[in-house]
């Protein structure tokens, strides 16, 4: 039986091959691409074409043009196909090409299939389970992974190659979901000793140090510019740091998974470094002296806002007073009253103090002597 299938699928890869080479070329179909496409996604299940994997990589390599040839043979192939080895190979091959860093796989978006429910139609359902939640679960870490490695490139070119610390935090925040979507990429029962599996588990290894190094480096370029930002900023990086902690105790467990089952790079990285505990107070101490000098901010506010009333009060109240003021007889002789104090003409005028006591100085008017009533001898 096994033998028969295996006929069964070079037959099918082989009748593919007929098929590309007899197509037409047109925009979207390349027969040596979709050849080289059908070689790295055959059906034999023990092993990788890295050759025909290369190939197709080198192809987009030498022309951004060809990425849309090669994202349609393969997209129609993993419509296509029911073979559990068939649809793996396929997003091996699509983990390959996002992976190359070409300027044009940036901006690929959501994967061009479909694999969520993915059911393999080779066998019986309650011994293909495995293999069938396998490559659901890789499926939605690549989709999701060519979906921010998308949006961080668009974020790019809108904003430019400047610094902000919301930006950077919203990335990590990113990177993280892709960190929970790994780990929930587990083999389970006979598909944890297939040959395929333990090979992609082998670049998923890889596949989560890089990402928890790049989280590690963004989680210490935010610390050193999070006063640059505000409350906000310092929340979201305190539970940034708080999941990093987090995926640190999880990801133990998960290379402890990883070794029992007989992947070989779970061993030989090193040990994943915790985040201090000392780091996470600092951030808290940080958040709450935003929160006080914000409060201290709206109260200085509130205070200029307080004076400026005060101000305008007195200042209307003084018009009013002013309103209130009545004038009689000339300005060298008057009398204000008011409803607070009266002031007569007395307190206008004004003495001199090393003259006479009996010459007064009266403001607009000449000086005037007092006639002599005592005469001497």
């Amino acid at each position: 039986m096994r033998l028969w299938k295996r006929a069964s699928g070079a037959l099918k890869d082989q009748n593919s091959i007929w098929q590309a080479q007899l197509s037409r070329r047109t925009a979207l179909r390349h027969p040596d691409i979709q050849k080289a496409v059908i070689r790295s996604t055959a059906h034999y299940h023990l092993s990788f074409d890295r050759r025909n994997i290369d190939r197709v990589c080198e192809w987009i390599r030498i022309s951004p043009c060809n990425l849309r040839p090669v994202l349609w043979s393969l997209s129609h192939r993993m419509h296509k196909t029911r073979n559990w080895v068939v649809a793996l190979k396929g997003l091996y091959l699509m983990h390959n090409i996002t992976n190359s860093r070409l300027h044009c796989v940036r901006h690929i978006g959501r994967l061009p299939f479909d694999l969520s429910g993915f059911s393999d139609g080779q066998g019986r359902q309650a011994k293909m389970w495995p293999f069938n939640a396998f490559i659901r679960a890789y499926y939605a870490f690549l989709d999701q992974k060519s979906a921010v490695i998308c949006q961080q490139a668009e974020e790019k070119s809108v904003d430019g190659e400047g610094f902000s610390i919301r930006h950077e935090l919203k990335h990590l925040l990113r990177l993280q979901s892709l960190i929970d979507l790994l780990m929930q990429i587990r083999p389970q029962a006979t598909a944890a000793f297939m040959p395929l599996v333990l090979d992609v588990m082998d670049g998923l290894i890889i596949e989560i140090y890089d990402l928890y190094s790049k989280i590690c480096r963004g989680i210490a370029i935010v610390l050193l510019n999070i006063y640059s930002g505000g409350k906000a900023e310092a929340s979201m990086a305190l539970n940034v740091v708080q999941k990093a902690i987090q995926h640190g105790d999880d990801l133990s467990y998960y290379f402890e998974f990883c070794q029992k089952i007989g992947v070989v790079y779970a061993s030989q990285f090193p040990v994943i470094d915790r985040i201090p505990e000392e780091g996470i107070n600092e951030l808290k101490e940080i958040i709450k002296s935003f929160a006080e000098g914000s409060y201290v901010e709206e109260s200085r506010q509130n205070e200029v806002r307080k004076g400026s009333v005060d101000q305008a009060d007195e200042k209307n109240h003084t018009s009013s007073e002013e309103e209130k003021y009545n004038f009689y007889g000339d300005d060298e002789f008057r009398t204000i009253i008011t409803d607070k104090w009266e002031s007569f003409e007395d307190d206008f005028m004004y003495k001199n103090p090393f003259g006479s006591p009996f010459l007064t100085y009266v403001q607009g008017s000449k000086h005037q002597e007092v006639p002599d009533m005592i005469t001497f001898l």
